[in-house]
């Protein structure tokens, strides 16, 4: 099935602001590129720089567990390093979070964000090569367009597609085409990638990432109207290259 990619998406810190990007660099075996490169931990989660593994997000201040997160608005510059948060009625943040006390500072900026919602304490940890991804495995994210707009229509109600925090969307596959895709092939522009599992929803999906408000079960609707939690699927490069919006996303079912 020939279709586009519509949308490119990263998310610097695990659980916070999207940032859509006109491009990326997909490389075989690794993540997508600037993608969870830190993450906010809400009390000690064990992580071990000198031995790094996968971390279960509930460790960790995210939309899954605090949903308050999302009233921090967050964006990387990449020409300057700086990174920089706002939030309605409090200063701004900014920071080379490369610099321990910048990490600092933003951990102390998200702990007066979140107050009680946290129970931290919050403390920003940097990957340094490690990926703090949603799935053992995961490299790279993709949601079918056509799939949120089938939900949609089922639960009677909007959808923000930014709910599933991927770093694609695809628009022009059918509905739900990806559901019988595991072991398929993914040509994305230049890229050639495999899909290995789907990705399985959780409590983040259930917070309208503009407002920050737990506003509607996805998790429920998704068992609901389809007998799955499932939506969207990780897929692993195999030949690396640029792409872009609007480059060809040709899926080969498995």
């Amino acid at each position: 099935m020939a279709a586009a990619i519509a949308a490119l998406f990263r998310h610097p810190i695990k659980g916070f602001t999207p940032e859509k990007l006109k491009l990326a660099q997909l490389v075989a075996g690794k993540a997508f590129p600037g993608d969870r490169l830190y993450a906010l931990e809400d009390g000690p989660s064990g992580f071990d720089p000198a031995a790094p593994k996968f971390i279960p997000k509930q460790r960790f201040a995210v939309l899954a567990k605090i949903a308050e997160v999302a009233k921090a608005k967050t964006r990387l510059d990449d020409a300057t390093g700086v990174f920089h948060a706002a939030a309605e009625g409090r200063a701004p943040f900014a920071g080379d979070l490369a610099e321990p006390a910048a990490r600092s500072a933003f951990a102390a900026w998200v702990g007066d964000l979140l107050g009680e919602a946290a129970g931290g304490p919050l403390r920003l940890i940097d990957g340094a090569g490690h990926r703090f991804l949603d799935h053992p495995m995961g490299h790279v994210s993709i949601i079918n367009l056509a799939s949120v707009r089938d939900l949609e229509a089922k639960a009677g109600r909007p959808i923000d597609p930014l709910r599933f925090r991927a770093n694609l969307y695809v628009e022009g596959w059918p509905a739900w085409i990806e559901s019988d895709a595991k072991g398929g092939e993914v040509r994305l522009g230049a890229v050639t990638a495999r899909v290995f599992a789907p990705i399985v929803r959780c409590a983040a999906t259930h917070v309208d990432p503009s407002t920050g408000e737990r506003d509607f079960d996805l998790v429920r609707a998704l068992h609901d109207n389809y007998g799955h939690p499932n939506c969207g699927v990780y897929v692993s490069v195999l030949e690396g290259g640029l792409v872009r919006r609007d480059d060809v996303a040709e899926l080969t079912r498995g």
